[in-house]
């Protein structure tokens, strides 16, 4: 896992053991133990690693009006009962917040009204709620909805 993983050494003196992965990849959840040995005692630490992913198709760059396909996993190890979408975490009628059974969303022509921050909430049937959070960009015009732009004769347009 070198280079990804560090120890903080300036907080070991006072028994902070902390391991950092940074960034976190899907294929590093697991079960993890630390072992300290101080003097002759030797005191362990097991910590569960879930990993939660969330994948575009295509990948990025989104381009708008072109199909996407959003999906969102997770290590967790229950059934998957429901996946809902946040879009800028905002609730109500308008919020575009979509819940579906297990699976993707699928946006039929994303526009850039879409873009910003998707959160996706999975929710298993031992009632874990575990989610994550994107940045969707899409690329493409975010002008005028009227293509027809008057500028005065002698002046910047």
């Amino acid at each position: 896992m070198k280079p990804r993983v560090s120890l903080q050494d300036s907080t070991l003196r006072n028994g902070n053991f902390s391991l950092r992965i940074d960034p976190v990849r899907s294929e590093d959840a697991g079960l993890y133990e630390a072992r300290v040995k101080y003097n002759s005692e030797v005191h362990t630490c097991h910590v569960e690693l879930g990993v939660i992913t969330v994948t575009l198709s295509p990948p990025n760059p989104v381009v708008e009006n072109e199909l996407l396909l959003m999906s969102c996993n997770s290590s967790y190890r229950a059934s998957l009962v429901e996946t809902c979408w946040f879009h800028n975490g905002h609730l109500g009628p308008t919020s575009r917040t979509f819940c579906s059974l297990p699976g993707a969303l699928s946006m039929l022509r994303p526009a850039m009204s879409d873009a910003g921050s998707w959160r996706c909430q999975l929710r298993y049937s031992d009632n874990e709620i575990i989610s994550a959070t994107y940045n969707l960009q899409i690329l493409g015009f975010d002008g005028p909805t009227n293509p027809v732009v008057y500028a005065a004769a002698g002046s910047a347009a």
